[in-house]
């Protein structure tokens, strides 16, 4: 019996080596063909390498009622005591630019930042 090993011939175990052995010699047909640029020194690391300090998340006027139920704006829309519903964006993103238009609907937004438009629309249609 052969158990997958062919007909003829003994199977040997490594004939060319373990794992990525031989890369320089006896493989390097397929190293350099398909791993180019796989040998040889390519830059230096960058240790605690400082990511975007200024970088902000943020999320537009017009998308920010979509960051609340559909049910829940009709619910605000309808209600005849005056509460207005809030937005607290402040898990999620740090910016409210003021991209859009808000439905006439006063809501109360909850953020790190916003932009001096974005403000103007919020207090434009009576929210804070």
């Amino acid at each position: 019996m052969s158990h997958g090993h062919g007909r003829i011939g003994k199977h040997h175990k490594h004939p060319g080596g373990l794992g990525n052995a031989g890369g320089m010699h006896h493989h390097r047909i397929n190293f350099d063909k398909y791993h180019p640029g796989y040998f040889g020194k390519g830059g230096m690391r960058h240790y605690h390498l400082k990511r975007n300090q200024s970088f902000c998340l943020t999320v537009n006027l017009d998308k920010l009622w979509t960051l609340v139920s559909e049910q829940t704006r009709v619910n605000a829309a309808k209600n005849k005591t005056g509460a207005v519903p809030i937005i607290d964006v402040r898990s999620g993103y740090y910016k409210i630019p003021g991209k859009g238009k808000l439905p006439k609907q006063p809501v109360i937004v909850k953020a790190k930042f916003f932009s001096r438009r974005a403000e103007e629309k919020i207090k434009g249609v009576g929210g804070a």
